[in-house]
C-alpha cells in the first residue's frame, strides 16, 4: 500500500478512537490523544492500524494510561495519568458500555 493511502486510513481510524475514547472519559479528566496511525515496520510496507477496537492499561509511576489499540496492540488514541480508582472508572465504562474487550499484550505507544 502507498505510504499517503495507509497514513489517511491510519488517521481516520485513529480519529474514530480518540473520538470513542473522549466519550467515555469524564469532561474534567484528560482528553483523549491521537496516537499511532501506521503498524510499526521495519520493511517498506505500510499498513494502517487496525480497524478493530480494544482498551489497554499501562501502569508507570505516574499512575495509569488508557489506550484503544487494535488487535496487536498498536495504541491509535491515549488518555493519561489516571489514580487506580479513575482508571479503574473508564474501564469498567469501556467494557460495560462501549463493549471493548481488554488488550493484555504489548501495548505500542508514540515516543
Amino acid at each position: 500500500m502507498q505510504y499517503f493511502v495507509a497514513l489517511k486510513i491510519g488517521e481516520k481510524r485513529v480519529k474514530d478512537a480518540q473520538e470513542l475514547l473522549s466519550k467515555f472519559l469524564n469532561e474534567n479528566s484528560n482528553p483523549a490523544m491521537p496516537a499511532l496511525a501506521l503498524k510499526d515496520n521495519k520493511s517498506n510496507v505500510w499498513e494502517p492500524v487496525g480497524e478493530e477496537n480494544y482498551f489497554a492499561v499501562v501502569e508507570s509511576h505516574q499512575g495509569f494510561l488508557v489506550a484503544i489499540c487494535d488487535k496487536t496492540g498498536i495504541a491509535k488514541s491515549i488518555a493519561n495519568w489516571f489514580t487506580e480508582e479513575k482508571k479503574n472508572e473508564i474501564v469498567n465504562v469501556l467494557k460495560t458500555k462501549a463493549g471493548l474487550e481488554q488488550y493484555f499484550g504489548d501495548i505500542s505507544l508514540p515516543v
